[in-house]
């Protein structure tokens, strides 16, 4: 089931499927700012990645003598999350440890999501609840995808990735064919505001950056001005991604997490780039996404 929201600039819509911000449209304008889940290119608009964002070495964990299966990102982005409340400008999803949660990750939990329209902004909030008897460690990812060139008067060349400030992000590699964090890094940027965005950014898949200091990373459109401020305070990585080849959608993700290692053991508990829940407590973050219109 979608869920539409509304108010003076934005209308969106948000999936029970997944929890996920499926549209979102300019409404003086008419025009969709999201990508539109091309199915042929990616098929998705802006998935939730929890208990664990990217791969897991082997495709499992293990945790208490237990092998749980597992694929990329998580299930939270695939299951069908109930309705908390709604009115006219926000929405609240929950997703709670079931008999099919179980058997992918043994803790129990309680999972909200919460969409709100705020002027021109859309700021989503996620609360973490821990109801195991013992320490829970997990990650959450956002990982929303805009559209772009944000009309068809405009191409790759008319639009940059711009930090709030200017930064010198350490580059977290991961291993293209494996999606495994190889403990190397780099610098690929030095002293920058603007990366161009050209359609061989993502070549060699994402950009997973850390050590940031910038509050917001936007997506802007040169001659304009019209953009897109994701706020990134407080995110210990954030990657940038889009599909090889010409550019349809840059997603901008602020990540509590990382894929496991090419050396990973596969035991939950020494998961490193974790949030480390105890029992009966809760933990929030969010993701704050501004337009300008």
């Amino acid at each position: 089931m979608e869920y539409l929201l509304e108010n003076e600039f934005l209308q969106a819509a948000v999936s029970s499927q997944g929890a996920e911000l499926v549209s979102i449209r300019d409404k003086a304008a008419g025009r969709e700012l999201m990508w539109q889940a091309d199915a042929g290119v990616w098929g998705r608009h802006a998935p939730i990645l929890f208990p664990y964002c990217g791969r897991l070495r082997g495709g499992a964990f293990t945790h208490r003598g237990v092998r749980y299966e597992g694929g990329q990102h998580g299930f939270a982005r695939d299951m069908e999350h109930a309705l908390v409340e709604k009115d006219e400008a926000h929405v609240s999803l929950c997703l709670e440890a079931n008999v099919l949660t179980m058997e992918k990750f043994p803790f129990a939990f309680r999972l909200v999501n919460t969409y709100s329209l705020e002027g021109c902004s859309v700021v989503h909030h996620v609360q973490v609840e821990n109801q195991s008897g013992e320490d829970m460690p997990f990650s959450f990812g956002y990982h929303p995808g805009f559209a772009c060139p944000f009309d068809a008067a405009h191409g790759t060349q008319d639009y940059v990735l711009r930090f709030s400030s200017p930064q010198t992000p350490t580059v977290v590699e991961v291993d293209e064919a494996s999606g495994l964090v190889t403990g190397g890094t780099h610098t690929l940027f030095e002293n920058v505001t603007d990366i161009p965005l050209t359609d061989h950014l993502f070549d060699h898949d994402s950009i997973c950056m850390k050590g940031l200091t910038a509050d917001t990373l936007s997506l802007v459109e040169t001659g304009t001005g019209r953009g897109i401020s994701v706020d990134i305070t407080g995110f210990p990585y954030v990657l940038v991604w889009s599909v090889k080849g010409p550019v349809r959608f840059v997603c901008i993700e602020p990540w509590h997490g990382l894929p496991d290692s090419a050396g990973a053991t596969g035991e939950w508990l020494e998961k490193p780039a974790t949030v480390h829940l105890a029992p009966d407590e809760s933990w929030g973050t969010q993701l704050r996404m501004a337009f300008q219109l």
